[in-house]
């Protein structure tokens, strides 16, 4: 079989470059939507199912976009066209979303705002689909590791810029409070236009910068016979999936499940817990709302430390053992919001959360794409987002009972509940089986 190439470094950086922008909007959706939702009129018991739109839209997209990938060849890649196409719609959503108060003679604001975060949902899955079968397209065995270390890497540097952005434009001067007569601060929409730009403009350097092997050579690279060739059914597919993809989607379920109530319930559990107040309106909350995007740029600066020496460990521990040590990592985080009541404790938290935030996003995929036949990469790694999607479903719909009945209805108990569930993520790690535990040392470039 011939071997691929050994890429270079900036190879590799630019195949995962434009996930830096598109992680600048993900990151502005995860820390600021609550925030912008609860200032357009949505209930707090509520607010966990307008996140659902984030999940649904990925179970249903990321399927349909790997396997059209999987089958689509053009002038510019396989994977680029659908990588381009989805950062061009989910920045327009961005500049949309916080402007959402000005359709109010249409429907209601928070409802605007609702359907707005359902279609950058749904762009922003177009666009990451690609994206991680694109690493697993062009690097080979060696560089696997390298390869989804370096996209979490860019993806935290993503995450801390995107999080940081209202909190450096309101220190610069913009204002924090909504104008009068308005209901989101101009911080936060000039924070999405921002992003939206940012956004663009990287998926643009990847798109330009990066060749994907045409067809005939690709096949060679991967041994493709001319029986895997041929179009399966979807639910072919499905009863061929790898036992691996399984046994992570357990993992995966619980440190999802984790993410998404943070992601929900972390500024009003700030506000709560060390601003003490519930009023989306006051300045306490907005300042709750600024140093909660602060701390997921902090866990996005813990995250970029450990994405430079996790493939390292991962060459020489094996990859379940530093996927269950962030894990865990991440669970003594998550808990330990719940006894800090100064802020700046708080950064201490984000260690774990940051550590963890980093293997997630690059240990399963590293694990998965060694065990994926080629011709199928695209549409195996849409299905495992369904590990991704349904956890969040889940905590969506069982967000407002947990609440009332688990936490109290203290936002801040929630992030315990968090805590608890990626502690059984960690534990759920040992179950997995991985194709190589450890990379030979004469391997390790």
């Amino acid at each position: 079989m011939k071997q691929k190439p050994t890429l270079t470094f900036w190879q590799i950086w630019n195949l995962s470059f434009g996930f830096l922008g598109i992680q600048i909007g993900y990151s502005l959706q995860s820390s600021q939507t609550s925030r912008i939702l609860s200032a357009l009129g949505a209930d707090l018991s509520h607010l966990n199912y307008y996140w659902l739109a984030a999940p649904i839209a990925g179970l249903i997209v990321q399927p349909l976009i790997g396997m059209s990938s999987d089958r689509t060849w053009t002038r510019f890649g396989r994977r680029i066209p659908f990588i381009l196409g989805g950062a061009i719609v989910s920045a327009l959503a961005m500049f949309f979303m916080p402007n959402s108060e000005f359709v109010a003679h249409i429907m209601p604001p928070f409802l605007f705002g609702a359907f707005m975060l359902l279609f950058m949902d749904c762009a922003f899955n177009v666009s990451m689909q690609p994206f991680r079968s694109l690493v697993g397209d062009m690097v080979n065995d060696r560089q696997r590791n390298q390869g989804y270390s370096t996209q979490s890497f860019l993806t935290n540097v993503g995450a801390v810029v995107g999080s940081l952005l209202p909190f450096v434009l309101t220190w610069i001067g913009i204002r924090n409070i909504p104008n009068e007569g308005e209901m989101v601060p101009p911080s936060v929409i000039w924070a999405f236009y921002f992003g939206g730009g940012a956004l663009l403009l990287t998926v643009l350097w990847t798109s330009f910068r990066v060749k994907e092997y045409p067809p005939k050579e690709y096949e060679e690279y991967n041994n493709i016979t001319d029986d895997e060739k041929q179009k399966k059914s979807f639910i072919h597919i499905l009863k061929s999936t790898p036992k691996t993809m399984f046994q992570l989607g357990i993992v995966q379920f619980f440190s999802w499940f984790a993410l998404f109530l943070m992601w929900v319930y972390a500024t009003d559990g700030i506000a709560e817990n060390v601003w003490n107040t519930k009023d989306p309106l006051s300045q306490a909350y907005n300042e709750a709302g600024n140093w909660n995007g602060v701390l997921s740029a902090v866990y996005g600066v813990f995250a970029v430390g450990f994405s430079i020496v996790m493939a390292k460990m991962a060459n020489k521990l094996g990859r379940k053992k530093v996927y269950s040590f962030a894990l865990l990592m991440g669970a003594l985080g998550l808990v330990s919001m719940y006894f800090f009541n100064d802020k700046n404790l708080l950064l201490v938290s984000m260690l774990g959360v940051g550590i963890a935030w980093a293997g997630i996003l690059a240990m399963p995929y590293a694990i998965l794409s060694a065990v994926l036949p080629a011709s199928r990469m695209g549409v195996y790694m849409g299905i495992f987002n369904a590990t991704i999607t349904i956890p969040q479903i889940a905590a969506g719909l069982t967000g407002s009972l947990l609440l009332k009945h688990i936490a109290g209805g203290s936002s801040i108990m929630m992030l315990v509940v968090a805590g608890v569930s990626m502690l059984l993520a960690a534990i759920s790690v040992a179950f997995v089986q991985d194709k190589n535990t450890a990379v030979q040392p004469e391997n390790i470039k």
